[in-house]
């Protein structure tokens, strides 16, 4: 991209796995083509119809088979895209091929494209205009002669490329069935060499695995939750089967033998939703692949970093089904060094494995970088400030540290043994929560290696022994620090962290377990449950399950209460009304904790056995609305949302929405099917939430909508930092932050304030409207009113069961609940100081595309001297608004009555 403008680059884009194999070998390694459930293989364990089947493939000569003609190759592809099946064309093909290609066109005047299996039309047709006058050149490799000649008129009417200089190229080509498929690629890449300074391969592949050894991605995503939709019907399913297999038989009798096979198959594989009856649905994973002209350039990383030896070992079975390009373990800090070095020298990104419980520690044809040879701990008795502190080197898993602070009679905080370091530097949810606040608030130190120039870095307080040879202070080292306690796998490689230690407590731990006749006692439970979590002393935390279990709904207790002063422990009365007596006690230190919790041990028979899968995410409540919630605020909500990273600090529970199987079943429909599920129950309590805890969140779409409430008030910041921080996008699978612009606007603040119904949110739309209606002297203003006192009307809406439409929008029935409205704000801020300076700060951060903003509802006396330190950036200004009081008493102000005024005054 370096090369002058006026150099063509060449764009190769290739589809794998929109067509099949012609034998029974081959179409028994297509685990993952369109429909992959028609065959699937579930990791060498086949279900009793995929036996029958394939004695019945084993039966055949492959002599006997008939490849596909290019009618009914087309009738099946047509089966395939129609309806749910475009649906992954339109949310991620052409999306991800406009985001790939507009950087790359945008420094070309001239490209030059080479599309392999295009099909009717070609993927390119559906980039902007802007984007299509670019090309000069068009080529295509088409196996199908229907397609290649639909293709050839298609361009002839539609003339979609408007500056090719010659007549577009489209060959029928036999590219399909290509194996080895890295080879094709490889060879697709040596196109690129003449180019040096651009030039992409794009490959699209319907599976969620395919295994490119050798080579590494520019970039890569994924689309897990496409689907492909097949009527019912004995006709079109074999038309859908036989695309599948790629082949029909040539004797009648042995094909509808066959066929009726295929269907028996399709019908006990494909699932069903109310929604659509009669169809079959059949999930249809899609990925995508980019590669630059660095996409061999592997063994000069494997020159200088030393690589995993064995098999990969990671904790999440998603992470377990990718194939990343290469598992680097550095031993010293300068092989981490190497690794982003190398990574910005070729426009690379990289994942880091620590824990390997995240699902995205590795990822397909991308460079991982395995630090658990980093696994020293080094406790210091006595810090500068006269406390103790622990190093813990990122490798680190939580319960090696507990393990060893245990015998310095200290401990850290963190809630899992086999967690890493994703948990201290995207939070850290644990059982002293409540007393000293989340695991990344204890964080005051770290040593870092830059993905912006691969410097080794050390921010906050590190000991000075801890420094590593040639490491250095940045300037923005503050930014750096409050970053990382919250978002730190976003901005650097950590090598180690610095905590602050706390004193070792004993534990008493006590189970419930009450089985439930019905939902209706669920909530009745949950309710006093609410109730009773909500009173408990901040040494105590209360975890509560609701989960199936034997056909039947339970609802599981845990209650931890943690002493230093080994004084008798009591059950709270409140807990053993509603509970009724405990089930089981024990007393234990912070290592023989980790097996007292019941999600581990207890439920299901015990998810830390090896015997099931799960999958997550957690959502903050304010309420407990759904399954596994996880009292967990006390010292969290001490600490203001600003402090740190980590911005979500106004809620009451952790819910964690869990998905489990059999471990047996990974990769199968069951496991499809609780992924689905704790997705669909995320999406409902989303708007409930008072935001998503990120340790669990990635590159998967499906996540976009949960992140978008991670970091509460933080994103914009924290999206600055990435931008200035990590420019190269080295880390670009970490948790998923919003794009910061290359210039960030001049805002003004303007706080339109004034007595209640003196008219401030009339007057503030009109200033808005205002500024954003453009003209000679003002072009392109963008202009925006908000109340700052919205997010108290849902919260009161909640609390006391009022109409929130109406308390936003209807003036009476707003001032109808002012004198409860007013208590409930202040009983808030009575609880949190800072919860004034937290709604200012997310009513500007949420309205950061604009240049001027109207913030109304505000009742500080001074409010610029107030809030101005918040925002040193922006300009701010107050407007106050006066009304006589017969105005503000016609628009409904409920107070004393008033003199009407006469003609005469």
């Amino acid at each position: 991209m370096a090369a002058a403008p006026l150099d063509p680059a060449k764009v190769i884009l290739e589809r794998i796995g929109h067509s099949s194999e012609n034998t029974y070998a081959a179409l028994c390694e297509l685990s993952g083509v369109p429909g992959s459930a028609l065959w699937h293989r579930d990791h060498g364990r086949d279900s009793i119809q995929q036996r029958a089947a394939k004695q019945q493939y084993l039966s055949l000569q492959e002599d006997k088979a008939l490849l596909l003609s290019d009618k009914r190759y087309s009738d099946g592809f047509d089966i395939l895209v129609r309806g749910s099946g475009w649906t992954a064309y339109q949310d991620f093909v052409i999306p991800q091929l406009n985001q790939l290609l507009t950087p790359l066109f945008n420094t070309r005047a001239h490209i030059s494209a080479l599309e392999i299996g295009p099909g009717p039309k070609s993927l390119l047709g559906n980039l902007p205009g802007s984007l299509k006058q670019k090309i000069k050149k068009y080529t295509a490799f088409e196996r199908n002669g229907l397609f290649a000649r639909e293709l050839e008129g298609w361009m002839e009417t539609e003339l979609p490329f408007p500056s090719l200089g010659d007549p577009p190229n489209v060959h029928q080509v036999p590219m399909y069935g290509m194996k080895p498929k890295h080879k094709f690629i490889e060879q697709a890449l040596k196109m690129l060499a003449t180019r040096p300074h651009g030039g992409m391969v794009v490959v699209f592949h319907r599976d969620g695995a395919l295994r490119l050894d050798g080579l590494v991605c520019h970039q890569t995503a994924s689309f897990p939750a496409g689907v492909v939709s097949v009527a019912d019907d004995d006709k079109i399913l074999d038309y859908f089967a036989s695309f599948i297999a790629g082949f029909t038989m040539q004797d009648l009798d042995e094909d509808e033998a066959i066929r009726v096979c295929w269907r028996r198959v399709c019908r006990a594989l494909g699932r069903r939703e109310e929604a659509q009856p009669d169809h079959l649905l059949f999930s249809s994973p899609n990925i995508m692949m980019a590669f630059n002209q660095h996409a061999t350039t592997l063994p000069e990383l494997v020159a200088h970093v030393p690589l995993m030896n064995g098999e990969k070992v990671t904790k999440n079975r998603e992470a377990r089904l990718h194939f990343p390009a290469l598992i680097v373990r550095p031993t010293e800090v300068q092989h981490v060094q190497e690794c982003v070095r190398w990574a910005l020298k070729h426009e690379l990104s990289l994942t880091v494995v620590a824990g390997g419980h995240s699902g995205h520690c590795l990822l397909p044809n991308i460079v991982s970088v395995d630090m658990r040879a980093f696994d020293q701990v080094h406790i210091l008795t006595v810090g500068d400030d006269g406390n103790p502190l622990v190093v813990a080197e990122s490798g680190c898993k939580t319960g090696d540290i507990i393990g060893r602070t245990m015998a310095a009679g200290l401990t850290v905080l963190g809630a899992q043994p086999s967690v890493g370091a994703g948990l201290w530097l995207q939070g850290g949810i644990g059982h002293l929560a409540r007393l000293y606040g989340l695991a990344s608030d204890s964080i005051i130190g770290a040593v870092v290696i830059s993905v912006e120039s691969s410097h080794v870095l050390c921010v906050g307080h590190v000991p000075k022994q801890h420094w590593p040879v040639g490491a250095v202070r940045p300037e923005d080292h503050k930014d750096l620090l409050w970053a990382i306690k919250g978002a730190g796998t976003n901005f650097g490689i950590v090598i180690s962290v610095t905590f602050k230690g706390y004193q070792a407590p004993t534990y008493c731990v006590r189970n419930w377990v009450v089985p439930l006749t019905d939902s209706l006692e669920a909530r009745v439970m949950l309710s006093d449950f609410n109730k009773v979590a909500s009173e408990i002393p901040r040494n105590l935390s209360a975890d509560a399950y609701l989960y199936w279990d034997n056909n039947q709904l339970h609802l599981g207790v845990t209650m931890f209460e943690a002493s230093t002063s080994m004084l008798a422990f009591q059950t709270p009365k409140s807990m053993i009304t509603i509970l009724g007596p405990e089930e089981s006690i024990q007393i234990v230190d912070s290592v023989g904790l980790f097996d007292t919790e019941m999600y581990m041990s207890g439920m299901h028979g015990g998810h830390a056995g090896g015997k099931t899968s799960s999958f997550k995410r957690c959502l903050f409540l304010k309420n407990i609305r759904e399954v596994d919630v996880t009292n967990a605020l006390g010292a969290v909500g001490d600490i203001a949302a600003d402090a740190t990273a980590f911005g979500c600090r106004d809620w009451d529970f952790a819910c964690v929405v869990t998905g489990v199987w059999p471990r047996d079943q990974d990769g199968t429909e069951i496991a499809q099917a609780a992924v689905r599920w704790v997705y669909n129950v995320a999406e409902q309590l989303l708007p409930l939430c008072r935001g998503c805890y990120g340790a669990d969140l990635g590159p998967d779409p499906r996540d976009a909508a949960l992140a978008v409430t991670g970091f509460g008030p933080n994103r914009p910041r924290l999206a600055r930092l990435k931008r200035n921080l990590d420019p190269r996008n080295v880390l670009a699978y970490a948790y998923p932050l919003p794009k910061a612009s290359a210039e960030q606007k001049v805002k003004v603040v303007m706080l339109v304030t004034g007595e209640s119904c003196a008219g401030k949110d009339y007057c503030a739309a009109i200033w808005a409207e205002m500024f954003s209606t453009s003209n000679q002297s003002l072009p392109g203003i963008t202009a925006r009113a908000v109340s700052i006192s919205d997010g108290t009307k849902r919260d009161y809406a909640s609390a006391r069961g009022a109409d929130l439409n109406r308390l936003l929008t209807d003036r009476a029935y707003k001032e109808y609940h002012r004198p409860a409205l007013t208590a409930f704000f202040k009983n808030q801020v009575r609880q949190r100081p800072q919860l004034p300076d937290y709604h200012f700060l997310s009513a500007v951060n949420d309205a950061a595309d604009v240049d001027v903003l109207l913030i109304t509802g505000m009742r500080d006396e001074a409010p610029i001297a107030t809030l101005s330190h918040l925002i040193p950036n922006s300009r701010m200004l107050e407007i106050r608004v006066t009304a006589r009081d017969y105005h503000c008493w016609l628009r409904g102000r409920s107070d004393e009555p008033i003199a009407i005024p006469t003609m005469e005054s």
